[in-house]
């Protein structure tokens, strides 16, 4: 029971305003976090506000804030306990121990490291496209050319299409291999035609038969971070822009990659893949366009293209400052490729393989 008054026992409270769903409440809240893990020393991270940073002598800690879930990692168990001690007398809080699922994401601990999947989510799309009993596909996307924005009919359920569609984004996630499909299909999403609900099933189809696929995450003896990029120069048969596509890896593990349709049109591929070299600058870096490379290092090449003055002279004095260097790599070897195009099928087996993208270890496979 809640107040009762007691001359008019019948009576109810009527509010005037609901203040836990007022719009400002989640800034608030957040706002009053970071305040709080500000006085203990935790600075925000310049990539991601939601990660909070701690550094003090040879003490780290990470904290991701997602609304009211909390991952917490320090670098002994003494420091964990300190700051969830300073946690727990602010805020009323429940501790579930070790990591083992997040925001639909289940994180598997072994001998080696983490395996990061997405099954149980992956399954739910699969039985709400009602494809459960689907011939499973070998690749996600075909290796002809992409899709165009009107070719046949019009699909008659667009906000169907759309569901399903934002429903494989959250699935790249843990599924690198599907992010250049994906991201294909979702820029169709306005206006979405039977082709492009053909290759959304075709995604299906290759989720059906790699449900248990994983992101598996090793402890690594190096700390080298290494990019890979690439760009299908005028791809795109609508508005002949490019696609460009990265990954990058710290030591042994993917940290980071992206698939996406360049903003503006590229006169060459030297120009389509040094737009794609601007968007990843890191120390080391490997790129299988030889033009690019050149103009990284020859101030000569410059007034052929001044289209990409900008980028030019961005990455260029990155690289006269030797905070990197560009690399070439054969494309046989450019595992960037599986961002940008459809890939025959051993070709995508073996760049998944280096994705570390595959099935659980056996001491924890099987249906969880």
């Amino acid at each position: 029971m809640g107040f009762r008054d007691p001359v008019h026992p019948d009576y109810v409270c009527h509010l005037k305003k609901s203040l836990y769903g007022l719009k400002q409440a989640p800034r608030e809240w957040y706002q009053r976090f970071a305040d709080f893990v500000a006085t203990l020393g935790f600075t925000h991270s310049k990539c991601d506000h939601s990660l909070f940073i701690y550094k003090n002598g040879r003490d780290t800690a990470y904290l991701l804030l997602y609304v009211d879930d909390i991952i917490l990692t320090t670098s002994s168990d003494v420091l964990r306990l300190t700051i969830m001690n300073h946690l727990s007398n602010e805020f009323a809080m429940k501790y579930l121990g070790k990591l083992d699922y997040f925001l639909g994401i289940s994180v598997q601990h072994t001998s080696s490291g983490l395996f990061l999947n997405q099954s149980k989510y992956a399954r739910e799309i699969v039985e709400r496209a009602g494809m459960s009993s689907c011939k499973p596909a070998r690749t996600p996307v075909d290796t002809k050319s992409k899709l165009s924005s009107k070719a046949g009919q019009p699909y008659h359920d667009p906000s169907y299409f759309r569901s399903l569609a934002g429903a494989l984004q959250y699935l790249t996630f843990t599924r690198p291999d599907i992010s250049y499909a994906v991201q294909q299909i979702c820029l169709h999403m306005h206006a979405p035609y039977d082709i492009h609900m053909h290759a959304l099933k075709r995604i299906i189809r290759y989720i059906q038969g790699t449900l248990h696929h994983g992101l598996h995450m090793v402890r690594s003896p190096t700390t080298t971070l290494v990019s890979y990029t690439d760009a299908d120069w005028a791809g795109c048969p609508d508005t002949r822009r490019s696609t460009s596509g990265y990954c990058v890896y710290l030591g042994e593990n993917l940290i980071s990659w992206s698939s996406k349709r360049q903003p503006t049109l590229s006169r060459s591929s030297a120009d389509a893949e040094y737009r794609g070299v601007a968007n990843v600058v890191s120390e080391s870096f490997y790129c299988d366009n030889v033009s690019a490379i050149f103009l990284s290092n020859n101030p000569i090449q410059h007034q052929r293209t001044k289209h990409v003055e900008l980028d030019i002279h961005f990455v260029r004095e990155k690289v006269a400052r030797g905070q990197f260097r560009i690399l070439h790599v054969p494309s046989c070897h450019q595992v960037a490729d599986i961002f940008t195009k459809g890939l025959p099928l051993v070709l995508f087996d073996e760049f998944r393989d280096t994705l570390n993208v595959r099935l659980p270890p056996v001491s924890i496979a099987g249906d969880y």
